[in-house]
């Protein structure tokens, strides 16, 4: 199938996701038609109601495609047979849907059929093969192998090639990751990052919850990234129960999500600078981001800006003072000026890990990652919360190295302060509280889609309401998830005294990841 006849009369654009009901064998034609038209895939999850209920068919998968200029939603639902539950795969149609089945494999026992490495993703070794936690009928956790079979990396052979295992543990305060590098002398030939290693069972932790109490879990999802999964989070709920921020919302809330990037930005322009040797420079970024993090406070009443984002509006107990901003936009183009005026630091980052479009576009790769290869993907202008909302910042570098991930970082912190300004137009310089927006018990389910540009890329939630309006099933997509099969690839050639720096220079999340 080469065209979108499938989709409904009328809905082949819009900000509202387009549901087709989808069987199996049509699954493989209707996602590649779709791709083929410049859609992405940005989810895939399974969804189990268990036997007992009454609504229909009790287990179902959901593929999100999204595509920008104009925005474009569509929603492919696959009903499953809760015995067998199988899929054909589409991992030889994209990179990311592969991961996403073996993550529904996992975690629901849905069987790509026709994966060609359907091994486990989010899996511990030490659990049953025969369970799923994420299943309606899951129970409760069954004993676990005492003994596990190792992770089955690929060993690389040959005259002087090495390995060097590093983490899961590691220095200082991030969180476990496993790399294992296969060498000769410095340079990597290969290297596998093991992740999960903190899955918390954050989706099953929504599920029954009230909208509310989900707010709080959905700004913890990833700590640096409160605005972003909060906003994503509270869009899927207002789509779902038909809820419309105005114009002043959403202006509010895409001051949050630049306040946001501005520290996080500022925080890995000081790391690239200590990570190089060059410490006086990370010392003068940390006293920016400190100057940041006090104004968060002061905005939200939490350095780390929680309690920003609410259902149908934002709360702001004040705006930030624009010279303010601006004096701290001086200091980081100052900063940006020594660190690449200086030759070593600038040796250290030109030419170093490389990602090109190409591969970049291959792998799905969101945010500042894409952007410093060349692709041009930003929900802010992909996906606009708002028509009337003041145009973000366009930032693009071509290079695909640490330099021009550190470009696209300093770059984009003197766009988000101007945005700053057009947004603030919009908004009252006391602050503005909105009450929440009610979300009712909609009688029947109901489901929608947040999409918000993250510091970090493009995050997405999709959740199902139950009638009664609790949540039943949250999916929550980080751009860590799509950028992390970057970094193996960008290292491949590059020498092992550069990984803690290429490492930097993507700074992916964890916990967003682990889910």
């Amino acid at each position: 199938m080469n065209d979108l006849d499938f989709l409904p009369r009328g809905e082949r654009s819009g900000q509202q996701a387009a549901p087709v009901a989808t069987e199996p064998h049509e699954l493989t034609a209707r996602a590649a038609a779709l791709l083929e038209r410049g859609y992405r895939l940005a989810l895939a999850h399974a969804s189990h109601r268990g036997p007992e209920d009454a609504r229909g068919e009790a287990m179902h998968a959901v593929y999100l495609f999204l595509a920008a200029r104009p925005d474009s939603r569509v929603e492919l639902t696959v009903p499953l047979d809760p015995a067998a539950p199988a899929v054909p795969s589409l991992a030889a149609l994209s990179f990311p849907a592969a991961r996403f089945e073996r993550e529904m494999r996992d975690q629901f026992g849905v069987e790509p059929v026709g994966h060609p490495l359907a091994r486990p993703l989010v899996r511990h070794p030490a659990w049953p093969d025969t369970w799923h936690p994420m299943r309606a009928d899951a129970g409760a956790r069954p004993p676990l192998d005492p003994d596990p079979a190792p992770f089955p990396f690929l060993t690389v052979e040959g005259p002087g090639v090495y390995e060097i295992p590093v983490g899961p543990v590691h220095a200082g305060l991030i969180e476990p990751g496993h790399f294992r590098f296969s060498v000769v002398g410095e340079t990597i030939l290969k290297l596998k990052a093991r992740l999960w290693y903190v899955h918390k069972g954050v989706e099953r932790l929504f599920e029954n919850r009230t909208p509310a109490r989900g707010l709080p879990l959905a700004e913890r999802v990833s700590g640096d990234t409160a605005v972003g999964h909060a906003l994503a989070y509270c869009r899927a709920l207002e789509e779902a129960a038909q809820v419309r921020p105005d114009l002043r919302a959403e202006a509010a809330r895409a001051f949050l999500l630049e306040l946001e990037r501005l520290y996080n930005h500022v925080t890995d322009l000081g790391a690239l600078c200590t990570d190089v040797g060059h410490g006086i420079l990370g010392a003068h970024a940390g006293r920016i981001r400190e100057q940041l993090l006090r104004i968060n406070a002061e905005t939200t009443g939490h350095r780390l800006l929680r309690g920003g984002i609410v259902p149908g509006g934002a709360r702001l107990l004040t705006r930030p003072d624009p010279a303010r901003l601006r004096a701290l936009a001086r200091d980081v183009q100052e900063l940006a000026e020594l660190a690449l005026g200086h030759s070593v630091v600038r040796d250290r980052f030109t030419g170093t890990a490389p990602l090109t479009t190409e591969q970049a576009r291959a792998l799905g790769t969101l945010g500042y990652v894409a952007r410093a290869s060349g692709l041009d993907t930003d929900a802010r202008h992909d996906h606009p919360a708002h028509p009337q909302l003041p145009a973000a910042p366009r930032v693009l570098e071509t290079g695909g190295d640490v330099l021009a991930r550190f470009q696209v970082r300093a770059r984009e912190f003197q766009g988000s302060v101007d945005y700053l300004d057009d947004l603030g137009e919009l908004l009252p310089a006391s602050g503005l509280d909105d009450t929440p927006a009610e979300i009712r018990a909609p009688g029947r389910e109901r489901s929608g889609v947040g999409i918000a540009e993250g510091w970090r890329g493009t995050i997405v939630h999709r959740i199902e309401l139950a009638p009664d309006g609790t949540l039943e099933r949250v999916k929550v997509a980080d751009p860590s998830f799509f950028n992390w099969p970057a970094l193996p690839v960008a290292l491949t050639g590059a020498i092992v005294p550069d990984f803690p720096l290429v490492n930097k220079s993507f700074n992916l999340s964890y916990a967003g990841n682990d889910l």
